[in-house]
């Protein structure tokens, strides 16, 4: 895993699809021709557990990286920093189908500051690519390429700005340190805990929340929404997915009481808690904060019936409006469903 060449890892369709799985299959017979880059594959990058082989791989690549999932962009950028596989957010050219009369640009809107990515970020850029973009391996290899030379032509700027600003001598020597530290090959004992058997070990379904912390304002209403002890704050008080495996499967309450539709199910039905960018979905651009709660009451009768339901389910008492409701909504009345809430009915309901 050298930090000279671009990682590229491919996390697997979750079950047996055969138009994927050949889709999979011609993205890395082609990779594997090109020298400069590192093919790795992953089972479901959503189902890894801590300590499955394919979560310490990821942890273990240092330098760029690209990844290629069956999810949205920004999910897999925020699932991949949830599990402390950080970088910086790298921007792709690929990018999925629209109608023609769409231009996809949204009207400027005002967002409270998010609190951003927590912890220390390093140096290398996280690219994350969605295999449904494009039913053709070509785009896909062809972008990885253009993403490798923007990378090398970045490491090559980095290294004329230091090299500038270094006395001959001393740059001589630091030129000695990396050859024989950072781009060095892992001893043997490290490299043979990534096998391909071991990347490739099932890992099983999982259901959980991630936190776009790009959007995120920690205003905390999902942790007072959130009765299954899901979510938790840190020692600085910012909020955090404490318990991912309290969560009940199927349910996305949280995600439609969030403001500023900072909660990402990856593998959800509806594109806009899937992680999908807001503004348009299948060529219709509507106004998807509404679906979220945020202008129409509808959301927030959806989300409070979701988790009564799981309250039921795990044999507590349904509580409905009276724990956790979010204070901006308090006051809205449960008008009956206009137009808008029909159509989002019907792409729920057709798994758009």
């Amino acid at each position: 895993m050298s930090r000279s060449r671009v990682t590229i890892v491919l996390s697997q369709a979750p079950g047996k699809n055969p138009a994927k799985r050949a889709l999979e299959e011609s993205v890395v017979a082609a990779l594997l021709l090109e020298s400069d880059l590192e093919i790795s594959v992953i089972p479901n990058l959503y189902d890894l557990g801590p300590d499955h082989t394919g979560r310490l791989f990821l942890g273990a690549v240092k330098g760029d990286m690209v990844v290629l999932s069956w999810i949205y962009p920004r999910a897999a950028f925020w699932l991949l920093d949830r599990d402390g596989i950080k970088g910086h957010f790298g921007e792709t050219q690929l990018k999925p189908p629209v109608d023609e009369e769409e231009d996809g640009a949204d009207t400027p809107v005002d967002k409270p500051e998010a609190i951003g990515p927590t912890g220390v970020i390093p140096d290398r850029h996280i690219y994350t690519l969605d295999l449904r973009d494009s039913n053709k391996h070509e785009a896909y290899v062809a972008e990885i390429k253009r993403i490798s030379a923007e990378c090398r032509d970045r490491r090559d700027l980095k290294a004329r700005e230091k090299a500038a600003n270094s006395p001959a001598i001393i740059q001589l020597g630091l030129s000695v340190r990396e050859d024989q530290g950072v781009d060095a090959p892992r001893s043997p004992s490290a490299m043979g805990a990534f096998s391909p058997e071991a990347l490739l070990t099932p890992a099983g379904r999982r259901w959980y929340p991630v936190i776009d912390y790009s959007r995120c304002t920690n205003c905390l209403e999902c942790l007072d929404f959130c009765l299954f002890g899901v979510y938790g704050v840190d020692s600085i008080e910012r909020i955090l997915v404490e318990n991912q495996d309290q969560c009940k499967k199927g349910c996305p309450a949280c995600s439609r009481v969030c403001p500023q539709q900072a909660i990402i199910f990856p593998e959800y039905k509806s594109p806009a808690i899937a992680g999908a960018e807001t503004g348009v979905v299948g060529g219709l651009k509507i106004d998807l904060s509404r679906l979220f709660g945020g202008d129409v009451g509808d959301a927030l009768s959806a989300a409070v019936s979701e988790r009564d339901r799981e309250l039921v389910n795990d044999g507590r008492d349904a509580v409905g409006m009276a724990v956790g409701i979010p204070k901006r909504q308090t006051d809205k009345p449960l008008g009956p469903k206009d137009d808008l809430d029909r159509l989002v009915d019907d792409l729920d309901n057709l798994g758009l």
